[in-house]
């Protein structure tokens, strides 16, 4: 009887190590809320799909319908695997130890604009106090041209819009001074109605990458990125990759995001300096 109880016992504990084992419960993908829930599982189920059969541990893609909901996630470290920008990769990577896996071609680079016949308007400290048409924060051209204002009681005003093409019009129109562009889509835009004039061009930042967190092993995280680089990643991440109007992923390192968490530093919670005390 008491053989029989052990292996019962023995067997519960095998059962029971089985599901709270680190890891069992799989792995979080996550990304920002610029979709629907309809249009985002379209993009990233297929992708946590393609991940779940490379890592061999189930992962899942948590939507969120808001940013603040996408920041208090990213506070509380519910993510696993992200998608998003150089911004919050920066952060991640200085207060968690997150690690950058591959990136889309390209660079980000943004400008501010004012119209062609404004003369007054020749630099970003000319817009204290002014309208400023721009995308609302943590935006990362928006995030990008706020941190060359040092004062917060001397900044723009932003008047948020929803697409670039909306900050262009908002300039042309007078409803904004200037107005916040992503570089390449301004010249595509001005270069048909020539009517505004760039007065700052930023400096160009890494493009949006998949990062993964402490909780992904680093022979797991070598594993990802060759996947996602792979004939099969590519399919896996195609619409995605349509989304953004990109070519196939490419490898990112952890140098050209290391400190560009600081673009966040005006965004509540991340501040870099509080959090490094918790």
């Amino acid at each position: 009887m008491s053989l029989a109880r052990n292996s019962i016992g023995a067997s519960l504990l095998l059962f029971c190590g089985l599901f709270s084992a680190p890891g069992y419960a799989g792995l979080v993908l996550g990304a920002p809320p610029r979709e629907s829930v309809t249009q985002a599982d379209a993009i990233y189920d297929p992708i946590a799909n393609f991940l779940t059969r490379i890592t061999g541990q189930k992962v899942t893609y948590r939507y969120v319908d808001n940013w603040l909901s996408y920041q208090s996630d990213i506070l509380n470290g519910a993510y696993d695997i992200v998608f998003d920008g150089p911004a919050f990769i920066g952060w991640r990577m200085a207060k968690f130890g997150w690690t950058p896996l591959v990136k889309l071609q390209g660079n980000l680079r943004f400008v501010v604009i004012v119209a062609k016949n404004n003369k007054t308007v020749n630099d970003l400290k000319d817009l204290e106090g002014y309208p400023l048409c721009g995308f609302a924060p943590p935006n990362l051209a928006t995030l990008t041209i706020q941190f060359e204002f040092t004062n917060p009681a001397r900044q723009p005003n932003l008047i948020a819009v929803r697409t670039f093409a909306n900050a262009y019009r908002g300039v042309v129109s007078g409803r904004c001074v200037a107005g916040i562009m992503q570089a390449k889509l301004y010249q595509h835009i001005n270069a048909k109605h020539h009517a505004a004039r760039v007065i700052y061009r930023s400096q160009s930042l890494p493009n949006q990458a998949f990062s993964a967190g402490p909780r992904v092993p680093p022979a797991m995280r070598a594993r990802i990125a060759t996947a996602l680089l792979s004939a099969q990643g590519n399919a896996a991440t195609s619409k995605l990759r349509a989304e953004f109007k990109s070519g196939q992923f490419v490898p990112a390192t952890a140098q050209e995001y290391a400190g560009l968490g600081k673009l966040l530093k005006n965004v509540w919670g991340f501040n870099l300096r509080a959090a490094s005390n918790n």
